[in-house]
């Protein structure tokens, strides 16, 4: 193994089962001391009890991600158990699924305070003393139902898309403190996926064959500002792009030319992977189109 996490702190959030359970044991196995964090202590304990097992070492805390004086707790005391943190993997979550017609907002609130809020608390508790300490490895689970859709999931989707946009801009601004800030999709067979999908769906897809993608990205070597995709060992990358569009200028009938045009708008030929969000509108005021307009009204 060439990743070596030895030395490393690392605090899993929703690691009593599922895909934190197979997060926490990976991380343990290249040798990073891992903090077990989920709601039941009970759970926290077990996987700390299986790390311990395994010749790793692990320090169960129970709290919810929500609950942000308890999360500012637990990073000031791993900080004095271990005297440092470098890696977070902001796992944990819930499902509320129902159609957006029949969804009650309090259950909408409620999926965004534990995936969006509950990664802002865990990361903010950190944030500092990795500025400090000039190192960090953030790494938010985000979803194909946030950068795709899925029916049901309008509360969950919100949620797992604002994960991309914090992780953007979060990975910007920890550029030159060595944090890396990335996000994963995962495809897995947990708790939160049962009843939702049939059995020959979830075959093969083992949360455990997630797991390496969370080992890479916690590396020292790990990127910034990619959102890794995996499942069933497969794994992929995902990009916020951008066409190369059209320039239309102070026209009195853009919103006609936009809509006559649609086709070349759409057009996927020449796309960017914006820089920054600043980068759309040095695209817009640079757009090849007004070079073109000015090297033929200029001829």
């Amino acid at each position: 193994m060439t990743i070596d996490l030895k030395g490393r702190v690392a605090i899993v959030t929703g690691a009593g089962g599922g895909l934190g359970r197979s997060h926490a044991l990976a991380l343990a196995r290249y040798g990073a001391k891992v903090v077990v964090n989920d709601l039941q202590p009970a759970a926290c304990e077990a996987v700390a009890a299986e790390i311990t097992a395994a010749g790793g070492q692990a320090l169960p805390w129970a709290c919810s991600v929500t609950d942000r004086p308890g999360v500012f707790a637990m990073v000031e005391g791993v900080i004095a158990h271990w005297g440092q943190i470098d890696i977070l993997v902001n796992n944990a979550g819930i499902l509320r699924d129902r159609t957006f017609a029949k969804m009650d907002l309090e259950d909408f609130e409620l999926v965004l305070d534990v995936h969006l809020m509950g990664s802002v608390n865990l990361t903010k508790a950190a944030w500092d003393h990795m500025r400090e300490q000039g190192y960090g490895r953030v790494i938010f689970t985000t979803s194909s139902s946030g950068l795709y859709g899925n029916f049901g999931q309008s509360n969950y989707g919100a949620a797992k898309m604002a994960l991309v946009g914090l992780m953007q801009t979060l990975a910007l601004e920890g550029r030159k403190f060595d944090i890396r800030v990335n996000c994963l999709a995962p495809s897995a067979a947990t708790q939160m996926t049962e009843g939702l999908y049939s059995d020959d769906d979830l075959k093969g897809l083992s949360t455990d064959l997630v797991s390496p993608g969370v080992v890479a990205l916690a590396s020292e070597n790990a990127p910034t500002r990619t959102i890794l995709l995996a499942g069933a060992g497969a794994f992929e990358q995902a990009h916020i792009s951008m066409t190369q569009g059209i320039h239309l200028g102070a026209v009195a009938d853009a919103a006609d030319r936009i809509e006559d045009q649609w086709e070349r708008i759409s057009d996927r030929a020449s796309e960017q992977v914006p820089a920054s969000g600043a980068a759309q509108y040095t695209h817009e005021v640079n757009h090849p189109d007004r070079a073109r307009e000015g090297a033929l009204n200029a001829a």
